[in-house]
């Protein structure tokens, strides 16, 4: 046997072994991969709307009002959804913010509220708002995320860079816009935050539609086909309403005007003590106020209109009379 023979059978075994062995090898790895993905965890569902609201940083007293405030069915209908820039006016204590905070911060979004304009002069009721809206958000850290701050008031400048939010979102404040005499000015700011697309939900007490409105809305009540005469001056389309806040009970002719009923309770004129005499049996039975809940939405000013019918808006006698006066805020 030549010599040349032995080399070349040890060649040809060593690279059998070597296949035999990366062979095998192969095989461990892959049923390694396999238990791998047999023990791993599944991910996580997706953070929602619901689990924001059922969230532990809400107070009891905040849980209380979901039966007259629906969080849930109105942050669904106005549009809401995850990764979004929205924009909360005047959140007071935070309300809202508790919930759209942490929702937002887990799906990628970001929160922009938009409190009493420190710029501004203000009662010291809106200083102490503004100080412990700012501590509840800073004490829960993480889970809120970055929460951005911004004034807004009579002379605020932009609320964010113009057309940058894809919602604006306002509770019970128009009233307060209206009696200042710079509910037109909100309404501008709103719009020029908004990108093309972007929605404004609002929800405000609602005044007898077809009644005339007050332009200081002395008692808090509002028409709808007001607060459309607003948003379409400022340049936004109805889009939708929704009766998820309606309460039919709500009579409108309380002694002390929407503040009549709860949450506040006032029973006195503003500036004097609680009437320990004063009935408020009455008007605990009402419950909160009767709500319109509102959707609008900026189009596109080189699309052609959509489709749909007009006189789906609220129109009438309450639509917004042309020019007032400042008046008292309240």
């Amino acid at each position: 046997m030549s010599s040349d023979v032995w080399p070349r059978r040890s060649l040809l075994i060593g690279a059998a072994s070597s296949a035999l062995i990366a062979s095998g090898c192969g095989r461990t790895s892959q049923k390694a991969k396999l238990r791998g993905a047999e023990t791993a965890a599944p991910a996580p569902p997706p953070y929602t709307l619901a689990d924001a609201v059922g969230n532990l940083s809400r107070t009891p007293q905040e849980r209380a009002r979901d039966a007259w405030r629906h969080p849930l069915d109105t942050l669904t209908f106005l549009g809401v959804k995850p990764g979004m820039t929205v924009v909360e006016l005047w959140p007071g204590l935070g309300w809202y913010t508790a919930i759209l905070a942490p929702f937002l911060a887990r799906t990628g979004g970001k929160l922009i509220v938009a409190v009493f304009d420190p710029a501004s002069p203000q009662p010291s009721e809106a200083v102490q708002t503004n100080t412990a809206l700012a501590q509840r958000i800073a004490s829960q850290g993480a889970p809120y995320g970055k929460v951005e701050t911004v004034g807004f008031g009579p002379k605020s400048g932009p609320l964010v860079p113009p057309g940058s939010a894809d919602m604006v979102l306002t509770f019970r404040n128009l009233h307060n816009w209206m009696a200042a005499g710079w509910a037109e000015k909100a309404f501008s700011d709103i719009a020029a935050a908004l990108k093309i697309g972007g929605l404004l939900g609002v929800e405000e007490h609602r005044a007898e539609p077809g009644s005339a409105q007050d332009p200081a809305a002395v008692n808090g009540y509002v028409t709808e086909a007001y607060v459309t005469a607003l948003a379409q001056e400022a340049g936004l389309l109805f889009a939708a309403s929704s009766e998820v806040n309606a309460n039919p009970k709500d009579t409108r002719n309380h002694p002390f005007g929407v503040w009549t009923l709860p949450p506040t309770r006032q029973s006195a004129p503003l500036g004097q003590p609680d009437n320990p005499k004063f009935d408020h049996a009455r008007y605990d039975a009402i419950g909160e106020s009767d709500r319109m809940t509102l959707r609008f939405v900026k189009p596109n000013p080189a699309a052609a209109p959509p489709p749909g019918d007009p006189a789906k808006a609220p129109t009438g006698a309450g639509a917004k009379p042309h020019g007032h006066g400042a008046h008292k805020h309240r």
